[in-house]
């Protein structure tokens, strides 16, 4: 399919889902897209028959769009880029703590808890999956996404200063997420290379540290620029290309791009552009990558729900899937636990916090999409349906509760 047809249909179902949502089911936005493009999905997968045309264009559609190399190369840098611009810096200050304890021990803790929780589980369901897979699937599952988070907390009636963590805590921990995946994938593939963790804390350092630089020296150049000039169009332009070449340069030097366009976002955010207080810069800059997040977003969704189209689901993965979903909140409670029983006075987070910081973390894209670029293995299908199911349920579920959530506890 040419590239101009895949965008121009992609735009056209984005559309046509949004307008059926917001004029007839009246849920989020991106989860009514979402839901709508996983009933056009279903309808292709088991009535694909009775509307040929419809269900040729589908499988065409999803067949010819690379998810994983798309969100991971392309999107993800703008979508996390805005999540980060309009983010209240001055919030992160003041639960810095919390929100890098969360998103870097408590990332490891939940894919560790997650893992042996889940080896043991199927165990007892004689049915079996290597202990190092579990891991992998753990790295694909424990990052909280921000994207997702940033879509659904927006009409939430949670707390600030919790909002405040767990948006915090999605931004920063993909970088950490997609660490764990290459590392626990390298170790599958290499199951007779001895493991070292001299090698690992290195790659960590220089994937996020190096991510981290990388995102301030880029995001300080771009300031400079946006600062010393007027033309709006200019200065919506080089934050633009901000993006792509902090995209380019950490493919290059295997940094974490996910840290450097945070990284960036966040400086630029907590910068003034001019002197004169009545400029306005900042604030149409913010809403011009808001109204592109939003656009972005509801086209992640949809690729979300049409992806289900090449994933396949028998009833051991649908075990799987709900397995993981048990467990998956379990080892979350217990990594957002440990940290706060430790650090309790410091992070300010009473008891009642842990249930909503754990319903409150949601999954999304990135996990389809890391899944989807698992090399080929006995377990690579399973882990697919397992990492699938588990993101609609976080969209979907967890999404549409939260509230409710938020409401009983508070």
């Amino acid at each position: 399919m040419d590239i101009f047809i895949i965008i121009t249909t992609l735009f056209a179902l984005s559309s046509f889902f949004g307008y059926i949502n917001d004029r007839w089911i009246k849920l989020p936005g991106v989860v009514g897209v979402m839901l709508l493009a996983i009933i056009a999905a279903l309808i292709t997968v088991f009535a694909g028959k009775l509307v040929p045309p419809f269900s040729n264009l589908i499988i065409e559609l999803s067949s010819s769009i690379d998810f994983s190399k798309t969100l991971l190369d392309v999107m993800l840098g703008f979508l996390l880029f805005a999540s980060a611009l309009k983010f209240d810096v001055n919030k992160l200050r003041e639960n810095l703590r919390g929100v890098l304890i969360i998103s870097t021990v408590g990332v490891l803790l939940c894919t560790l808890l997650f893992a042996g929780l889940l080896y043991y589980t199927l165990f007892l369901f004689s049915f079996s999956i290597p202990f190092i897979y579990c891991l992998v699937f753990g790295a694909l599952v424990s990052p909280t996404d921000a994207v997702a988070v940033s879509a659904l907390l927006k009409k939430t009636k949670m707390p600030s200063r919790l909002e405040t963590i767990i948006y915090g805590e999605s931004l920063f921990n993909d970088g950490i997420g997609i660490v764990l995946f290459i590392t626990f994938v390298g170790m599958a593939a290499t199951p007779d290379v001895q493991f070292s963790i001299t090698d690992t804390m290195e790659l960590f350092a220089i994937e996020i540290f190096g991510g981290l630089l990388l995102g301030l020296v880029v995001g300080w150049v771009a300031y400079k620029m946006m600062r010393r000039i007027h033309d709006f169009h200019t200065i919506v332009m080089i934050s633009i290309t901000l993006v792509m070449v902090i995209s380019v340069l950490g493919s290059l030097i295997h940094v974490s791009m996910p840290l450097a366009v945070v990284a960036a976002g966040l400086f630029i955010s907590s910068r003034s552009f001019s002197k004169n207080a009545e400029s306005r810069v900042q604030e149409y800059l913010e809403k011009i990558w808001g109204l592109m997040d939003e656009l972005l977003n509801t086209i992640l969704f949809v690729l979300i729900g049409l992806q289900m189209i090449l994933v396949s689901f028998t009833v051991n993965h649908l075990l799987l899937g709900l397995i993981a979903i048990v467990i998956l909140l379990a080892a979350r409670m217990l990594s957002i636990l440990l940290p706060i029983i430790l650090l309790r006075r410091s992070l300010h987070l009473q008891y009642s916090s842990i249930f909503i910081l754990t319903w409150g973390g949601l999954r999304g894209g990135i996990s389809v999409a890391l899944a989807l670029s698992l090399p080929e293995s006995p377990y690579r299908e399973i882990i697919l349906s397992g990492s699938f199911i588990v993101v609609v349920f976080s969209v979907i579920v967890q999404g549409l509760t939260l509230n409710k959530v938020v409401n009983k506890l508070l």
